[in-house]
């Protein structure tokens, strides 16, 4: 079937001002981090038997002596930011560089991990801040709430329903893990924001794939318990048996939704300029390149600089993949995701005439707010 050219117009990223890296811990806990291998994010990753039994393992391997296993900076919310206000950045940036109005954009789609409040989410307050008039919808996919976004917006204009669609993307995790526990240091913060309408003949997005993550269910899931003046505060815990069901999963969930994408889009993985890869931990961009056979200079991996950041992996990656030159205009790019409990998405895309926001906000270290200001 052939479709109308609609795909991403423009995309901007928003993160947070403090940069939190690994000696915070080493200077606030250092018991917590002589004692790592005991505590949460070893357990989650780390061989189940004694020995790597699958790619995911192999590639993990050099990051097991690292008690940190491979994280060095992350992004944090600092004092007067949350995740509306990262939203409302990102989706302003984003309008500016599609020069749209928010009086234009017909609908907004906001995917918040997780929203300021459990219910409702950030939808309503955030077309109050931002002035949009049309409909303003929230999604949950967790990891992959940007794809399963960008599907739904694409459909929408295809249809004529309709025209401008502004998806916005957060993601939160440091409200949602305490300091002292080692699951943290993983976790970053950040939110992204893409216009999605017409484009020009052949060009947006050619073909998706996406699966439910069943096999992980019951691997992250949330705690409800008190802080310290007993208010009510929801953590992000991992069960006993996530690492083994991580690694052992991985592989398959990636190669269903990629090779079904590049199937359905008639190409083939050679003919794929760019890989958007999300990448969650120090050595998840090894194992795709791995996985698919391909070269790493056709992708890139942001897991240094940003820590996990959930959905907003491939927004980012996508953004500072274009801002790099790596993605030209009319190229073949394939994005995927994967989102524990939730769901596994691959999209094929030909790049389109990709307006940019400006880099500002991207945190160039010239105009970060020192994290030892923050820290007494």
């Amino acid at each position: 079937m052939i479709y109308p050219p609609v795909g991403i117009r423009s995309i901007a990223v928003n993160f947070p001002s403090v940069i939190r890296t690994n000696d915070y811990w080493r200077k606030n806990y250092p018991d917590l981090v002589a004692k790592a291998e005991q505590k949460s994010l070893s357990k989650v990753f780390s061989p189940a038997d004694s020995t790597p039994s699958n790619q995911f393992e192999l590639e993990m391997s050099p990051y097991l002596k690292d008690p940190f296993r491979g994280t060095v900076e992350r992004r944090i919310l600092g004092p007067q930011e949350s995740s509306l206000t990262l939203e409302y950045g990102a989706a302003r940036e984003a309008l500016a560089a599609a020069n749209l109005y928010p009086e234009e954009v017909d609908l907004m789609i906001v995917a918040s991990l997780w929203p300021e409040n459990l219910l409702p989410g950030n939808a309503a307050f955030l077309a109050a801040k931002l002035g949009v008039r049309g409909a303003a919808w929230n999604l949950d996919s967790t990891c992959s709430n940007a794809m399963v976004a960008l599907q739904n917006a694409t459909a929408l204009v295809r249809t004529g329903e309709y025209r401008n669609v502004l998806v916005v993307v957060s993601c939160t995790y440091s409200r949602f893990t305490d300091e002292n526990d080692t699951l943290s240091w993983f976790f970053g913060d950040g939110a992204g924001a893409f216009v999605v309408g017409a484009l020009k003949q052949n060009q947006g997005i050619i073909s998706t794939k996406i699966v439910n993550t069943c096999a992980t269910c019951d691997t992250f899931y949330n705690e409800l318990t008190t802080d310290a003046e007993g208010k009510p505060r929801m953590l992000i815990r991992a069960a006993k048996h996530t690492n083994k069901v991580l690694s052992e999963t991985a592989v398959d969930y990636l190669r269903e939704c990629c090779l079904g994408a590049i199937a359905t889009a008639d190409v083939t993985l050679d003919e794929i300029q760019f890989f958007a890869f999300n990448t969650p931990t120090a050595w998840y961009s090894r194992l795709c390149i791995e996985a698919l056979g391909i070269h790493p200079e056709r992708t890139i991996d942001l897991y240094p600089q940003y820590a996990n950041i959930g959905p907003m992996l491939p927004i980012a990656n996508l953004y500072h993949g274009a801002q790099l030159g790596k993605i030209q205009e009319n190229d073949l790019v394939l994005v995927y995701s994967i989102g524990s409990v939730s769901n596994a998405a691959a999209t094929v895309m030909r790049w389109g005439n990709v307006a940019l926001s400006p880099a500002g906000r991207s945190r160039t270290r010239d105009n970060l707010i020192e994290e030892a200001c923050l820290v007494s």
